[in-house]
């Protein structure tokens, strides 16, 4: 069994900061890319940004300059620091994490966490 748990999202205004955290959990050999995953109501998840095991990182061309992915390999966490937060950034962020274990190679996901971004 893998669980990832988020943490970190709630409310905060225009021009904001909010870092979350994404932990994973139980039988785990390795992860290999990591990564954070957004919903907004109405529209289909997203990518948001991954990182590979080495810590090289990607984004999704809206949130570059303002969010910043990383993770702590010996602490199985992730994190993603996002500044100067807009309105369109709100949704459910996910993480997601392609994790080994002695049964199977596969993508896990969190349950998500709330980000809203509002005056």
């Amino acid at each position: 069994q893998v669980q990832l748990v988020e943490s970190g999202g709630g409310l905060v205004q225009p021009g904001g900061s909010l870092r979350l955290s994404c932990t994973a959990s139980g039988s785990i050999i390795s992860i290999n890319d990591m990564g954070w995953y957004r919903q907004a109501p109405g529209k289909q998840r997203e990518l948001v940004a991954r990182i590979t095991s080495g810590g090289s990182p990607n984004y999704t061309d809206s949130v570059k300059g303002r969010f910043t992915i990383s993770r702590d390999n010996g602490k199985n966490t992730m994190y993603l620091q996002m500044n100067s937060l807009k309105p369109e950034d709100t949704a459910v962020y996910y993480c997601n994490a392609d994790v080994r274990t002695l049964s199977r190679f596969g993508p896990y996901w969190g349950q998500g966490t709330q980000v809203t971004v509002s005056s």
